[in-house]
């Protein structure tokens, strides 16, 4: 290749971070801290089995705060930078959760797309009892001459099965951010505007995983059950937001916050 042609050093790290292994890690859990994360994304008090540790659920998508140490080792490694955004989250769920404990988990990195101007990292983390698959969509970091990846799914069509609403309170992101997530964005207000927002915004995960409470509702099922879900992030939900969610048949689902969509290309599937 010639010098005219060459491509910028990071570039060419991005195209290297594809199948890389990022290591295991055993992490440990209290049922107080299920019951927290349950909490955090809004379950009401009155069901037990989301905050009661007699007669303890624990909601899947808790994993996701288990396993959030493999983006963030491939960010402090230097694979994307601050400019980087949570694009989506898939989690496939192998069996529930156990209401306190010890995961094994084991990180690597999938398929890393070339968008041109922007990278897409598929991040996986598996243990026993889930699969989750973090997409970190990171501005500059493309152009080294891979994979494209798939395009964008067709929307959701045909009649709507329902709708299901989660009011999010004021308290919300300063409650989910003990769970480890603890970027600025999220409790301060000058951080916030950093990124073009007048105030602290939910953490991503928070609202993605709130949705799943009134659509398991609407499914007839409890939100413990759920086997498969996820979502893209396309707008930000602030704490104290209604989220409605429009779900179609298969699971299926787009949310937003009055006319601003917050999650699209949504899946909730229940047992």
């Amino acid at each position: 290749m010639s010098a005219a042609t060459a491509l910028p050093e990071a570039a060419l790290e991005t195209g290297a971070w594809a199948g890389r292994h990022l290591g295991e890690r055993t992490v440990s859990y209290t049922q107080d801290e299920a019951i927290l994360y349950a909490l955090a994304i809004g379950a009401p008090v009155n069901d037990l089995q989301l905050v009661f540790e007699d007669r303890l659920r624990v909601l899947p998508s808790f994993g996701l705060t288990l396993a959030q140490w493999a983006p963030d080792l491939m960010a402090n490694q230097g694979a994307f930078d601050n400019r980087s955004v949570h694009g989506s989250q898939e989690l496939l769920v192998a069996k529930e959760l156990p209401r306190s404990g010890e995961l094994r988990l084991n990180a690597r990195v999938g398929e890393v797309w070339d968008k041109g101007s922007a990278a897409v990292f598929n991040i996986i983390v598996e243990c026993d009892y889930f699969q989750a698959t973090w997409q970190i969509f990171a501005p500059g970091f493309g152009g080294f001459g891979g994979e494209r990846g798939p395009g964008k799914p067709a929307a959701p069509r045909g009649e709507a099965l329902g709708v299901a609403s989660v009011q999010t309170q004021p308290n919300q992101a300063a409650l989910y951010r003990l769970l480890g997530d603890k970027h600025h964005i999220h409790i301060d207000p000058q951080a916030a505007k950093r990124i073009g927002q007048d105030r602290p915004i939910l953490h991503g995960l928070a609202s993605l995983a709130a949705t799943t409470l009134p659509l398991a509702t609407l499914a007839g099922a409890h939100p413990a059950d759920i086997v498969e879900f996820g979502g893209r992030f396309s707008g930000v939900v602030f704490p104290g937001d209604k989220i409605e969610a429009t779900i179609w048949d298969g699971g299926r689902f787009e949310a937003a916050v009055g006319e601003r969509a917050v999650i699209s290309e949504g899946l909730a599937v229940f047992s």
